[in-house]
């Protein structure tokens, strides 16, 4: 499909329907995360060690799944469309978060975590959709702002939840966030316009869902690998934080006050940020070139990450919190900004998938890593940890791929 296409596509429409579903989606998955170590904590009778550990495990056990599954889904949208799969994937979640609700033990909440990544793919389905439909010249702002949907709720969402889970109890917290998902399905259903044809695979049969047969239709299949496992290693250092950050906050509170709430406040501030620089960086890497702005944001993510393992305050982990929201909104959409302008439209959804698996490697490697080093060591060493993987793979960036030296 060439722009001129493209440009007849409901694209702006969907682009609209889609940030308010992102962002509805977004308040779903980030209002139970900051107090999910708190809500383990509740389920048993743990040692610090053994919460990080356990904690580690509940985050990481959805991601396992979706980067399992994502590509499958990947492959199935190209032959029914996007569409369906946003309402697959609110639906499905809605469920397994009722039911986590309804834990008793920490295994059956790993184990409905683990059902959560089965229907995972919500926000990748949506941006998908969006870079299928988009003119190509206007792919990194649109894309930029449909991130700031998901950020926005992320925003909102770890605020709500404390709020929530001190007026009505963590426990509740995931049945209203489970009414919210099926909203989120329902407005997808109603509101989301997709004109689909089914994709016509031209790569081997026998290499079919395989990542070597889909990298077969690009020209620059190595920057392709590059940009996944880019995603892989951002995500993965967002995710080492997440199973200790409302630890680490107990911890500098000294145990006292509304943790949840102060926790909640913490883990949405980068969405602050993220907001108002992820358009604007889109949009000067559409003029400019994407590539500076990613070497830009993995500079920039190194620096703020190594302090925040330093500090004595919570105040001072919140400003560098809201510094992360600046890298992530360099980083994210000009990752997908790239593998939309360097990919062919029979590839859209497969990559996308594809990205998303990466992305959920990400979580669940970064959810382990930081919960064992939080349980070897402390929670300083993680954030340190973290900055050190991240500049790996800004060197690994700058040595393998030219074209992003040179700020392409």
């Amino acid at each position: 499909m060439d722009d001129a296409q493209r440009e007849k596509q409901p694209w702006r429409k969907n682009l609209i329907v889609l940030w308010a579903c992102t962002f509805i989606a977004g308040i779903s998955f980030s209002e139970i995360m900051p107090f999910m170590s708190l809500y383990v904590g509740e389920l048993g009778d743990f040692t610090k060690a053994q919460l990080s550990f356990y904690s580690g495990l509940v985050f990481a056990a959805t991601f396992f799944v979706t980067a399992i599954v994502s590509p499958l889904w990947g492959a199935l949208a190209d032959r029914k469309g996007r569409k369906i799969m946003l309402i697959r994937a609110s639906w499905g979640m809605a469920v397994a978060l009722f039911l986590m609700g309804l834990a008793t033990n920490v295994w059956q909440l790993i184990a409905l975590r683990a059902l959560q990544g089965v229907f995972s793919g919500y926000i990748s389905n949506a941006q998908a959709l969006i870079a299928s439909q988009t003119p190509r010249a206007n792919a990194g702002k649109a894309l930029g702002t449909l991130v700031t949907g998901s950020t926005s709720g992320m925003l909102m969402g770890p605020i709500i939840g404390g709020i929530l889970a001190e007026a009505f109890s963590i426990r509740n917290t995931f049945f209203i966030t489970a009414a919210l998902l099926m909203i989120t399905g329902i407005l997808s259903a109603t509101l989301v316009k997709e004109d689909f044809v089914p994709i016509k695979r031209t790569v081997d049969p026998e290499k079919k869902g395989m990542l070597s047969g889909l990298l077969s239709q690009f020209e620059n299949p190595r920057l392709i690998i590059v940009l996944l496992l880019s995603t892989m290693f951002v995500q993965l250092g967002n995710a080492s934080i997440s199973p200790i950050i409302s630890l680490y906050v107990k911890e500098l509170m000294h145990n006292t006050g509304s943790v949840p709430l102060v926790a909640g406040i913490i883990a949405a501030l980068p969405g602050i940020s993220n907001i108002i620089a992820a358009p604007r960086l889109g949009s000067y890497g559409d003029k400019h070139g994407s590539g500076k702005v990613l070497i830009a944001g993995y500079l920039f993510a190194v620096l703020v990450y190594i302090p925040q393992g330093l500090i004595p305050s919570v105040w001072v982990l919140g400003i560098l919190r809201l510094l992360v929201g600046v890298s992530d909104g360099a980083l994210f959409p000009t990752i997908q900004t790239l593998l939309t302008k360097n990919s062919p439209v029979s590839a859209t959804s497969a990559i996308f998938s594809w990205n998303q698996s990466f992305q959920a490697l990400g979580n669940m490697f970064g959810a382990l890593l930081g919960g064992a080093l939080a349980g070897w060591f402390d929670y300083n060493v993680v954030f340190i940890t973290t900055a050190g993987l991240l500049l790996i793979n800004f060197i690994m960036l700058w040595l393998t791929e030219p074209s992003l030296r040179r700020g392409q």
